[in-house]
């Protein structure tokens, strides 16, 4: 063949790169043709992931000037990791950056083997940390929490991040409604190079959704101390609704929760994810909840119209921040 195998090999490159910019713009029309239409500008988007093409993360100038508070109350966030180290800088970043005072911030590894306590060295004492065997994300963060003694908790995953300004915002919500125990925002999802590819804005906390479906952005929660205190750690026979779990047990003893308009946080999702590769585990662990907080579903249609009305009003905030019309 003329040219041998180096112009072969060349061909081959050549006609790969034509290949991948026809997906491309194969890829684009989707998301424009979809985008467009009238049936998917109506369609919930809670759990809708991938809403356009990846794109740089955004978030308005005024997030990276601190809502003032009093700073007394002391944030506790807690940061379980396993095998992270590629998502591992941007989570631990995330939190030192929003140079919060009164910060207690620990990061309970499984004890990695891919250069995570290397990262965790590199921080010197900025943060709290420990690499060692555990038995699983839910009882690292229990463990983690069991080392700090904040007023205010939270645990944010190893491949997701807060947003500027959110624990200053969080601290100043407390403080401004000193009965409400939890709190929550609006979510931006990213992927695996931290392009964003989604938002959900949510309307106010339904308690009687939550029980059949878990719509919180558990990256955005934080919790007062009493909570913990009253309630205990995290159930360990769950290893992938564990908040969900918390969240039913809190409200059920009478803890009140209240969604903020601001986006506070990014949860990242890819192919390896913890959602997507433990969906079985995910589902048997949600129809146990369901299963006691609701009982026994007789019909498959049974959560889509139980939370039918919450989701019509998600439509609704979510296309009034797409016309402008709503600001967060």
């Amino acid at each position: 063949m003329d040219g041998g195998p180096e112009a072969t090999i060349a061909d081959l490159v050549k006609e790969i790169s034509s290949l991948t910019q026809r997906i491309q713009a194969l890829e684009g029309d989707y998301y424009l043709r979809r985008r467009n239409s009238w049936r998917y500008k109506l369609q919930p988007k809670v759990f809708d992931f991938h809403q356009y093409q990846p794109r740089r993360l955004h978030t308005p100038a005024n997030y990276g000037f601190p809502t003032p508070n009093t700073g007394a109350l002391r944030i506790a966030i807690v940061t379980p990791s396993y095998q992270h180290a590629h998502f591992l800088p941007a989570t631990i970043n995330s939190v030192l950056s929003q140079n919060y005072p009164n910060l207690e911030y620990v990061v309970q590894d499984g004890g990695s083997q891919d250069g995570t306590r290397d990262i965790l060295e590199s921080y010197g004492q900025r943060i709290a940390w420990n690499s060692a065997a555990d038995g699983g994300q839910t009882d690292a963060i229990n463990k983690g929490f069991a080392a700090v003694s904040g007023d205010i908790m939270a645990y944010l995953n190893s491949d997701d991040v807060l947003l500027p300004g959110t624990l200053h915002y969080v601290a100043h919500a407390f403080e401004k409604y000193p009965k409400v125990d939890f709190v929550y925002g609006n979510r931006i999802v990213i992927d695996e190079k931290g392009r964003e590819t989604a938002r959900a804005i949510l309307p106010p906390h339904d308690g009687e959704t939550i029980k059949w479906i878990d719509y919180i952005p558990q990256e955005t929660m934080f919790w007062r101390r009493s909570v913990w205190e009253k309630l205990g750690a995290f159930d360990t026979t769950f290893q992938y609704a564990m908040d969900w779990d918390f969240i039913l047990r809190a409200q059920e003893a009478g803890f009140r929760f209240k969604r903020l308009p601001r986006f506070l946080g990014c949860f990242r999702v890819y192919r390896s994810q913890k959602t997507f590769a433990m969906h079985d585990v995910g589902q048997e662990e949600q129809d146990r909840l369901r299963l006691r907080s609701i009982g026994p579903l007789f019909r498959g249609g049974d959560i889509k119209a139980a939370i039918a009305g919450y989701m019509k009003k998600q439509v609704l905030y979510h296309r009034l921040y797409k016309l402008g019309i709503m600001r967060i």
